[in-house]
């Protein structure tokens, strides 16, 4: 098996000349993988699949099929249209509202010496947990897919504020050479209240969010920007997800032939990385046909090495 390589990646970590990704299997990191998530009674929060059959149950789902009941999106449109979006995002708040420990690739990043931006399409907490134990300073930049009224802006909590301020993507002012920033590109639960809720969800919530970026009105301007001169470090995301695909085809721009800053004459591509455990063959060709080179591995095993480089 051919290994990532750890020095490499730590050495660009440490010097915030990498943004991590974090996608549905970064949160399942340190769980055991022969245990069940129980809605009853949860230790943990579900994988996508758990959450897609658990609503698939509850609305009565018209369809056995594991290409339907797997389909979160597909599945998530259904029980808007039977039950509302307002029960929906009531019924995913209380999935969500759990503040469980979070796994070592969270206490990881939050261990980086430097400010880091960490774009994550996971709706739990504990990336925001990991950093606040570690009593690390971040702003927290949130797409609000609930608010049809402010569809264009964005979410800007700053480190410790009780409420966000709204901005328009191409007016956020962060200086990322000393803030660590959180971006939630697909919403977020909020523990304290569930005015803030946020969850890009639906088919229909993630062809909006697509045609906004498209129209450069969903992410923000200065997070595009500091794509162009960093590395990706993508980690728990399958290519098998259609949704993964079309956001990364949006993506193709920084994960092609980009130019390291202050080098106007270099066109070499910057690295990027993929961690996922038993790729398929078709997902190893959507990875390298974007210049993201894709090892076979468990981001458990993958953090404990990393961890390595650290000490």
């Amino acid at each position: 098996m051919v290994e990532p390589p750890y020095g490499v990646i730590w050495n660009r970590i440490k010097a915030a000349k990498v943004i991590p990704f974090l996608g549905s299997g970064a949160s399942l990191v340190g769980r055991q993988s022969d245990v069940s998530w129980n809605p009853q009674q949860p230790q943990f929060l579900p994988s996508g699949r758990e959450l897609s059959r658990f609503l698939a149950q509850e609305s009565s789902f018209p369809s056995q099929d594991p290409v339907d009941i797997d389909d979160l999106a597909k599945v998530a449109s259904y029980y808007a249209i039977i039950s509302g979006r307002r029960s929906l995002r009531e019924r995913l708040h209380q999935v969500f509202n759990y503040e469980f420990t979070c796994g070592p690739l969270h206490r990881y990043l939050a261990s980086v010496p430097t400010p880091l931006l960490i774009v994550s399409t996971n709706y739990d907490t504990y990336i925001e947990q990991a950093f606040l134990a570690a009593n690390k300073p971040y702003d927290l930049v949130i797409h609000p897919a609930e608010r049809k009224d402010i569809a264009n802006a964005v979410w800007w909590w700053h480190h410790g504020a009780p409420e966000p301020i709204v901005v328009p993507p191409n007016e956020l002012d962060i200086d990322l050479d000393r803030t660590t920033v959180i971006y939630k590109m697909h919403g977020t639960v909020q523990h304290q209240t569930d005015k803030w809720d946020s969850f890009v969800i639906t088919e229909e919530d993630y062809v909006d969010f697509v045609s906004r970026m498209t129209a450069n009105a969903a992410v923000p301007s200065l997070f595009y920007e500091y794509f162009r001169t960093r590395s990706f470090l993508f980690l728990g995301y399958s290519l098998r997800d259609w949704n993964l695909r079309v956001v990364l085809k949006n993506l193709d721009r920084y994960l092609g032939r980009r130019r390291l800053a202050n080098e106007e004459d270099d066109d070499e591509p910057l690295p990027s990385w993929a961690i996922q455990y038993q790729p398929s063959e078709l997902e190893r060709r959507l990875w390298e046909k974007r210049n993201v080179n894709i090892f076979d591995m468990n981001i458990d095993d993958f953090v404990a090495k990393m961890q390595q480089w650290t000490t």
